[in-house]
């Protein structure tokens, strides 16, 4: 089958492919313009792999611009991070990264020409003020004091607004166009405020800055963008889009298209409500592994592959839905289980005592890396005569249903040998510290020769190699699936979303584990070497999620 046929289709695809045919245009360039005022999440993922898709697949050019007109709320390790982001997603940006602000020159002249063509005057009507003026979606705004003042007056306070002769709040520079429409964004919005504040890219140098939706189709215009792609949200801006394009001197005119966002079961889009978890410390920062964000979702053990399958299947509509977190989960499953290794930990772990097992003894037992790719090798694990096997893998007596090990009778233990459970001894409380039993050794990667049938297997470390770890479960944030549609959402955290086990012990073999490198660890879910604080010595591991949907009869 050919790439062609089987590239993903859309709306906003058919209508590019219109365009190339009509001869609108000859190539495609689309672009993806964060702001830097925060971690990108899952939800510009979404972008990202639509955006750059697009400019992959149409052989055309994708740039990566910063729309940076608000420094306030902009810092350059926004940047940073967004621009790792999006390469270990696997895209690459056309030419340099792009900022809004390498156009402030131009914009500001661009203002000056709607200025001078009468579509644009200085107000000095307060932001208080500029409310009562503006109106409501039933009443029309009114014209403000200094809208008809002079092209001269305009050009000479739009100047000195520049030079920084004004108090931040009390001038405004802002479009004429109708103070009656019934959008209200087209009432004669603001297009240049005072901001006495210094700018992650140009300084000082400038103490006016314009607003993103006059900066905005400029710079897409500037760059030559065909197609500026954005969420349902920015559609009461397009008329503003348009007009902007329609009444300054600049050639090209790109089309505004727009598309549902993502929602997503369990966890909040809004940067405003990330940053307050981060703010109000209900979270460990931007990459907390329980947030959505891409820094996040990355140390947690989400992979690039899997977050781009995710946004292929959820497509892209103009519908807006909420889309379970079990579809994520199960990209990440599906993932996981043809690339992460195998491997032995023991989160709850009781001591198993072979007593017929030499004293002293080390032998060492090959075990396959994955079960079903030999190309993934094989590993060494230790096997001696004190094991730790996990506590929910014992109990004195049990039903038939209970396929783990039982006093007086067998089971597997994973890689090796089949074992026998004999007696058990308990703390004051009643709690069982160690387990006492045989193993067969003749039933090392073979069935047991009388014909005993052994059907439940259970994994193990070493006692004496086993390395001690910390391993994180995480969970899902929220306990409920729409926390944004809560009064306080972060009443609706869940107590259960991060539970953080010391007394783990695991296989020798993970004492390299590096950060982000995934694993299975068998029976328990997929994990991942912490990328912030796991170390040779202090090996910390987070559960990226569980080997099934847990949620899916509890919801």
């Amino acid at each position: 089958m050919s790439e062609e046929s089987v590239r993903p289709t859309n709306f906003i695809r058919n209508i590019i492919d219109q365009d190339l045919a009509s001869g609108k245009h000859a190539s495609v360039v689309t672009r993806f313009p964060p702001e830097p005022n925060g971690y990108l999440h899952i939800g510009h993922a979404k972008s990202i792999c639509l955006n750059f898709g697009i400019g992959q697949d149409y052989q055309g050019q994708t740039n990566l611009r910063f729309d940076d007109t608000n420094p306030a709320k902009e810092d350059i390790d926004f940047v940073h991070s967004i621009k790792e982001d999006v390469q270990w997603l696997g895209f690459e940006w056309a030419g340099e990264v792009r900022y809004s602000s390498n156009y402030f020159e131009d914009l500001y002249n661009y203002a000056v020409e709607l200025i001078k063509t009468g579509k644009a005057f200085v107000c000095q009507l307060d932001a208080e003020q500029m409310r009562e003026y503006r109106g409501t979606l039933k009443e029309p705004g009114k014209n403000s004091p200094w809208r008809d003042q002079s092209v001269e007056e305009n050009l000479d306070l739009f100047e000195r607004m520049r030079k920084g002769e004004f108090a931040e709040g009390s001038h405004s520079l802002r479009a004429k166009i109708d103070m009656a429409s019934p959008n209200i964004k087209m009432r004669d919005p603001i297009i240049y405020r005072i901001r006495f504040i210094e700018h992650h890219q140009t300084g000082n140098k400038w103490c006016i800055y314009p607003m993103y939706d006059f900066t905005h189709c400029i710079s897409d215009a500037i760059e030559g963008i065909t197609h500026s792609l954005c969420t349902l949200e920015f559609e009461d801006h397009r008329p503003l889009y348009d007009w902007v394009i329609d009444n300054i001197s600049i050639p090209a005119h790109p089309q505004q298209i727009e598309f549902s966002r993502l929602n997503l079961e369990y966890t909040v889009m809004s940067k405003r409500k990330l940053a307050a978890l981060v703010e109000e410390n209900l979270v460990d920062g931007w990459n907390d592994p329980r947030m959505p964000t891409i820094a996040g979702m990355r140390r947690r053990g989400y992979t690039p592959a899997s977050l781009v399958e995710f946004c292929k299947r959820i497509g892209v509509t103009k519908q807006e839905n909420m889309i379970e977190m079990s579809a994520l989960e199960s990209c990440i499953r599906e993932d996981l289980n043809v690339t992460a290794p195998r491997a032995m930990a023991v989160l709850d772990p009781i001591k198993l005592i072979l007593e017929n097992y030499p004293e002293g003894q080390v032998e060492e037992l090959t075990a396959p890396n994955h079960p079903n790719d030999e190309a993934m090798g094989t590993r060494v694990l230790p096997f001696t005569r004190e094991i730790l096997i996990d506590r929910a893998d014992f109990k004195e007596e049990a039903n038939k249903k209970y396929k783990r090990l039982v006093i007086d009778k067998e089971v597997r233990l994973r890689n090796g040998y089949v074992v026998k459970a004999l007696r058990c001894d308990k703390d004051a409380d009643g709690n069982i510290t160690t387990v006492y039993g045989s193993y067969d050794p003749e039933t090392l990667g073979k069935n047991p020769s009388d014909g005993r049938k052994v059907k439940g297997v259970i994994h193990w470390v070493s006692a004496s190699h086993g390395i001690p770890a910390t391993v994180r479960l995480y969970d899902r944030l929220f306990t409920v699936p729409n926390p944004a549609a809560e009064e306080a959402f972060s009443a609706v955290i869940n107590p259960e979303s991060l539970v953080t086990v010391t007394t783990a012990v695991v296989e020798p073999s993970l004492a390299i584990a590096k950060g982000e490198q995934a694993y299975q660890f068998e029976r328990e879910g997929y994990f991942c070497a912490d990328n912030k604080d796991s170390t040779s010595d202090n090996l910390v591991f987070n559960r990226t999620v569980g080997l099934r949907d847990t949620w899916a009869n509890n919801a």
